[in-house]
């Protein structure tokens, strides 16, 4: 065998391997149109998206043909959702927080405050029904999404100045979406949800005094050190959870079970491999934000933690209120959060913390 064949070959994993078909001819494939929320060759989220599309016309031998779009290529950003529901394109990588706005449901499939981690949300996704409120929801829209990646535990975010008590949360102008950002509203902070594209340039200009991203690793090439540099570590936003490869409902259902199940592996396969990518990295580049630009790494006091901890109980009241499939959404989530998060804070937390602190590393 050609040696780079095999490279790729090997690169595919054994999964991929399996599921591949046959070259076709170029006449009968099938395109899929990907729009993505994120700019072209972004570090992380963005090399993430095009790794996927490209992996889904490797895996399918061509038969499935992708064309991907990064964010303002052919749609906007927060376009993409209207774009896939019109059948337009086929397919969108993004954040399902996004789509906050047409239904709050959706946030629960990226990820809520002091919700799941990334495995846990996984889990309930995978093994606790998740998936099955994620289609209901979906279908309203004409929509089908599957997840195709994840951060882990988000920072929580870059300041220009330290916030020591809720009252210094009082008129700061941050960018923070999703229900994280409702309750950033509730403690007087003025909200707003921009594309990533667009954060450096409003936090360099001042028209945000804040902003929240994803951890060092993402963190660290978007260079919001430049504008602040205080770095909040842990964040009560944005636990985990993952991205939605959302597709148009009937083209997904005009799809073969074998290509259907080669998207499903693809996405599978990119669903983990984003989130160790993102912990393989964000040590080495948490030192870097530390040691070459100055950055200041802070944690926020359990002053600050118990104040998030009020307005969060407040918004899951009235996300519960919108709608019976909210509530309905919400409800399950919680029930999950508790049955998964309990197993886990007396197994593996305990552990890591005493890890931890046997060796050092706190």
């Amino acid at each position: 065998m050609d040696r780079r064949k095999f490279i790729k070959a090997a690169a595919l994993g054994g999964a991929g391997t399996a599921l591949a078909a046959p070259m076709v001819n170029a006449q009968n494939a099938k395109t899929i149109t990907i729009v993505s929320t994120w700019p072209r060759d972004f570090p992380g989220l963005g090399l993430s998206a095009q790794r996927l599309a490209e992996r889904i016309n490797v895996v399918s031998g061509g038969a499935l043909r992708t064309e991907y779009f990064a964010a303002g290529e052919r749609v906007g950003a927060f376009d993409v959702f209207d774009e896939v529901a019109s059948g337009n394109s086929q397919a969108y990588i993004g954040a399902e927080y996004y789509w906050g706005g047409k239904h709050p449901g959706y946030n629960y499939f990226t990820s809520v405050p002091f919700g799941m981690t990334t495995p846990e949300w996984n889990a309930w996704v995978k093994f606790g029904g998740g998936q099955a409120l994620w289609d209901e929801l979906a279908e309203g829209f004409g929509l089908k999404a599957i997840t195709c990646g994840g951060t882990g535990a988000q920072a929580g975010g870059w300041f220009n100045k330290k916030i020591e008590s809720p009252d210094d949360l009082q008129g700061l102008k941050m960018r923070i979406p999703g229900l994280g950002g409702t309750v950033m509203s509730k403690l007087g902070v003025s909200t707003v949800s921009l594309p990533g594209g667009q954060i450096y340039e409003n936090l360099v200009s001042g028209a945000v005094e804040a902003t929240e991203w994803v951890g060092p690793y993402n963190d660290y090439f978007m260079k919001f050190y430049e504008a602040a540099k205080y770095y909040y570590t842990g964040g009560m936003h944005e636990p985990g959870g993952g991205l939605g490869f959302g597709m148009n409902k009937s083209w997904w259902e005009s799809l073969s079970e074998t290509e259907q199940a080669i998207i499903e592996t693809c996405c599978m396969e990119e669903n983990a491999a984003q989130v160790e990518e993102a912990a393989a990295n964000n040590g080495a580049y948490l030192a870097r934000l530390v040691n070459d630009h100055g950055v200041e790494a802070l944690q926020f006091n359990e002053d600050v933690w118990d104040a998030f901890g009020d307005a969060a109980e407040e918004v899951f009241e009235e996300t519960r209120d919108h709608s019976p499939m909210a509530a309905k959404i919400n409800d399950a989530y919680q029930a999950a959060l508790r049955d998964i998060g309990a197993w886990r804070g007396v197994a593996e937390v305990d552990f890591s913390n005493q890890r931890n602190r046997i060796l050092g590393l706190v």
